[in-house]
């Protein structure tokens, strides 16, 4: 234990915490940037209003009927949506790297959110008539599909822990993304310009649906995290320690990256496929602050929720009064992080 680390018991002792404080601060300053980012996504827009304005909306005493739709049909869900979407790219990101131990892995870059964006496509252009109730099942199938045949291509020679998943996945991608190209070409028009908005990353039109059902989702799911906390701590460490300390390698493997595409699959289902958030927030967690695998799981997903919130912000208010989807925005900051890291991993290799 380190000066900045301490030790918390709870249950008679059954459950013991190491705490890194570096960590908690930086969580709770990253906390403090949503809220603020949150507050000044409800104040901008064509119509403008004061922070003491949406209290009054949110107290339930609207200064006029138009703020009050505005902040609650409007502003509200969209920046609670974007917070949630991002912090389940960051999670998902943040599983997927610690299950293959490559710093390289995203569900943006390896076909994961590309299995989902032709599941929910396919959906919207060749079935219109089914509910929009469907999609995250939809995506969640369509992400299990493809991960499962990247894992079992790449299990062939390295068991799917390295650059081999990364190549598998990216050229998987690819081929997805052209049939999904195909569909949008030579699906109807309506059904396919409706597609095209979400596939663009646009949470402009995220509504209180896809509040509670990324609710749910982050109710039915976090459980799940704290079972993950010690066999990714194990996987860290490499697989041989990681038998030696009774994790069961392969099972533990499908278990984590099925987690990892649910988490893919819903933020894609609710927002569309947001590129490299599940790439940078990781690494920019590790970059603030050192921590074991649950605080930094936490941090991920304030920093993938700051992420996503910021962007779309950003793309709704720079070009006021066109909107830039939340989408390009990730991707036009991605793609320099995602090329440093290649070169950083070639230059390592070489030394």
């Amino acid at each position: 234990m380190t000066p900045q680390a301490t030790i918390v018991s709870g249950f008679g002792g059954q459950v013991t915490l190491l705490l890194h404080m570096r960590a908690l601060w930086v969580a709770s300053l990253m906390l403090a940037l949503l809220l603020g980012i949150t507050a000044v996504a409800l104040t901008s827009g064509t119509f403008p209003l004061s922070l003491i304005g949406v209290w009054e909306v949110l107290t339930g005493n609207p200064p006029t009927k138009t703020a009050g739709i505005v902040v609650w049909e409007f502003r509200l869900p969209r920046a609670i949506v974007s917070s949630f979407a991002g912090a389940l790219f960051g999670l998902s990101g943040a599983i997927l790297q610690n299950v293959t131990r490559n710093p390289l892995a995203d569900p943006s870059l390896v076909g994961i959110s590309q299995g989902a964006s032709l599941a929910v496509v396919s959906l919207v252009v060749a079935f219109p008539e089914v509910s929009q109730f469907y999609r995250p099942v939809t995506a969640f199938f369509g992400s299990l599909a493809v991960a499962a045949l990247i894992q079992w291509i790449a299990m062939q020679r390295s068991d799917g822990a390295t650059m081999r998943f990364i190549l598998v996945g990216i050229g998987i991608a690819a081929f997805i993304s052209s049939i999904t190209k195909a569909m949008l070409t030579y699906g109807d028009i309506e059904q396919a310009q409706e597609a095209l908005g979400w596939l663009a990353g646009s949470i402009h039109a995220a509504g209180w649906d896809e509040v509670w059902s990324l609710t749910v989702v982050f109710v039915a799911m976090v459980p799940l995290l704290f079972w993950a906390i010690r066999p990714m701590s194990a996987l860290r460490m490499g697989e041989d320690v990681a038998v030696g300390l009774g994790v069961k390698v392969r099972r533990t493997r499908i278990i984590l990256i099925t987690l990892s595409v649910a988490f893919a699959a819903f933020g894609v289902a609710a927002v569309g496929p947001l590129g490299f958030v599940g790439l940078i927030a990781p690494h920019l967690s590790r970059r603030l602050a050192h921590s074991g695998i649950g605080q930094h799981l936490l941090l991920t997903s304030l920093v993938g929720a700051v992420m996503v919130a910021l962007a779309d912000l950003a793309g709704r208010v720079v070009f006021a009064p066109i909107q830039i989807p939340a989408g390009i925005v990730t991707a036009i900051l991605g793609v320099p992080v995602f090329l440093t890291l290649i070169v950083k991993s070639q230059y390592n290799r070489q030394l």
